[in-house]
């Protein structure tokens, strides 16, 4: 290139982010950036680059930008931040997103894109030898990129350069919860606070600008704390939702409009909140009753199960115990089995509040019910929890009843992240219930109140059908065990085993 020519793309890519981000994002992936071309819209690229360019000017302090996941979002942070360096080498960012260890990632990755020797060629911007850690960087010009997580410490860091007019960097959220933590109220509301306590004090002077850009994830979450202006900013609101009202989506060749009108039918909380920005509103129903299957045509049950969900504490009448009894079966549609897909069937449920030192008596009446069942039940799950745990040792006494223990741990999520998780499957009509059962408007009644933001008083019932739902169609652990297992001897002598113990059972219920 000659000198001319650098000089004169020097200016060129100076002057337009987006023209910036193009020919680097080529050089540094080998590929093109190509721009979506949505119907009656304008490309979700050209809208972010507009925003992040008026921030540049410092037209805008403050920046909300909601998108959804998958948008290009974070490639775009990390392009913008590299593009600023060309203009002022000493800018000073602080990058935050959800991880300390996601943080880290996009700032490597500016670093890569600003050690590309066309960049160093064109801008004359070298990295610091000594930047050897994976969080941050320098530049030799005296700027710095540091990665936090957004719930970790900040200390002694901060962003921007006092006393200045212009732009001298600033700070980037970037997707500031976990989808699998929001929902927890402790963990959401440790992110708001650390970022009002924290994160806020750290720009240098009156004109560095913060940047959240990044999907709505719930109802109260950080982006809803910084839009209702609860930090005392005034912030500028660009909300970009997946599909307009009038069906075209914004990013067809990501997400089209099939696949987003069919993630509003069977993950409709998912689709409002990272698709729409607009999270339900508070004391918004996670089930519909219409997903409920009812019938009085019993389909044809392969195997058998429980589900326990034991009350919290031993204070009685304060929290419920559930017993719920459940069936798999295979999938009918105009006659025909389909191959691999099974539903659940909900035989019977019972609620009740009694006192720790009779619940095993009570349960044992239940499983009575339950053996008379031409399909005997395989094992019975309960929650590893204070009462839970007692029902569970007694019930291991009893020869050749198998006893599964399910456990909550921090992986397994909030209760509301374990019932998004089971929500599809019941949105896809999986749960059928008998039409005439003592417990079905029961069951249905309960499930319709649990509500995302844990409005609802109880979610005992709501406990046993995830358990369900999560043994028997997302890890498909009863399908692949009892209903197609690969070593069949084996299982046909578990049956046996099962059946030996059945009157044993019943001198256990109507003996009390």
């Amino acid at each position: 290139m000659q000198y001319d020519d650098r000089e004169t793309e020097r200016y060129r890519l100076k002057g337009s982010f987006l023209e910036f981000l193009q020919v680097f994002y080529l050089l540094r992936n080998n590929r093109k950036f190509e721009l979506s071309e949505p119907v009656g819209r304008e490309s979700h690229y050209i809208t972010i680059a507009r925003e992040l360019n008026k921030v540049f000017t410092l037209d805008t302090l403050r920046l909300v930008l909601n998108v959804f996941p998958g948008s290009g979002k974070s490639t775009m942070a990390c392009y913008f931040v590299a593009w600023c360096y060309t203009h002022y080498p000493d800018c000073k960012f602080l990058y935050l997103a959800h991880s300390q260890s996601l943080a880290e990632k996009n700032t490597a990755e500016i670093k890569a894109i600003m050690s590309i020797p066309t960049y160093q060629k064109l801008f004359g911007i070298s990295i610091d030898p000594a930047s050897k850690s994976k969080s941050n960087f320098a530049t030799l010009q005296g700027g710095r990129v540091m990665a936090f997580g957004s719930s970790g410490s900040i200390v002694g860091q901060d962003a921007g350069l006092p006393n200045l007019e212009r732009f001298s960097g600033g700070i980037i959220y970037d997707d500031a919860h976990k989808p699998d933590e929001v929902h927890s109220d402790t963990r959401r509301h440790h992110v708001i606070d650390n970022y009002n306590q924290t994160v806020k004090t750290r720009p240098r002077g009156p004109n560095v600008p913060i940047i959240f850009i990044g999907q709505r994830l719930h109802e109260d979450d950080l982006p809803a704390f910084l839009l209702e202006g609860k930090d005392g900013d005034d912030w500028k609101k660009v909300i970009l939702p997946s599909i307009d009202e009038a069906g075209n989506p914004l990013a067809p060749n990501i997400w089209t409009k099939d696949r987003l009108l069919q993630e509003a039918e069977f993950n409709p909380y998912v689709f409002a909140s990272q698709h729409q920005q607009n999270p339900s509103p508070a004391g918004g129903g996670i089930f519909k009753t219409e997903d409920f299957v009812i019938t009085d045509d019993h389909p044809e049950i392969e195997c058998t199960f429980l589900t326990i969900d034991t009350a919290e504490t031993d204070k009685t009448y304060n929290d419920a115990s559930v017993f719920s009894f459940w069936g798999v079966h295979k999938i009918l549609y105009n006659g025909t089995h389909l191959e691999g897909m099974y539903g659940l069937f909900w035989i019977d449920c019972m609620e009740l509040r009694v006192e720790p030192k009779d619940l095993e008596a009570e349960f044992m009446e239940f499983y009575a019910g339950c053996l008379r069942h031409k399909k005997q039940p395989s094992f019975v799950a309960i929650e590893k929890k204070s009462t839970g745990v007692t029902l569970s040792s007694m019930l291991k006494t009893i020869p050749s009843l198998k006893i599964v223990d399910v456990s909550r741990t921090r992986a397994s999520g909030s209760k509301t992240t374990r019932y998004l998780e089971a929500q599809p499957y019941v949105a896809k009509r999986l749960i059928t219930l008998p039409y005439g059962g003592k417990h079905t408007k029961m069951c249905i009644d309960h499930m319709s109140k649990i509500t995302h933001n844990d409005t609802h008083r109880h979610d005992d019932i709501a406990d046993s059908l995830y358990d369900a739902v999560k043994l028997a169609l997302i890890d498909r652990t009863v399908i692949n065990t009892h209903v197609e297992p690969k070593d069949t001897s084996e299982f046909a002598h578990k049956l046996q085993m099962k059946s030996r113990h059945l009157d044993y059972v019943k001198r256990k219920a109507y003996g009390k």
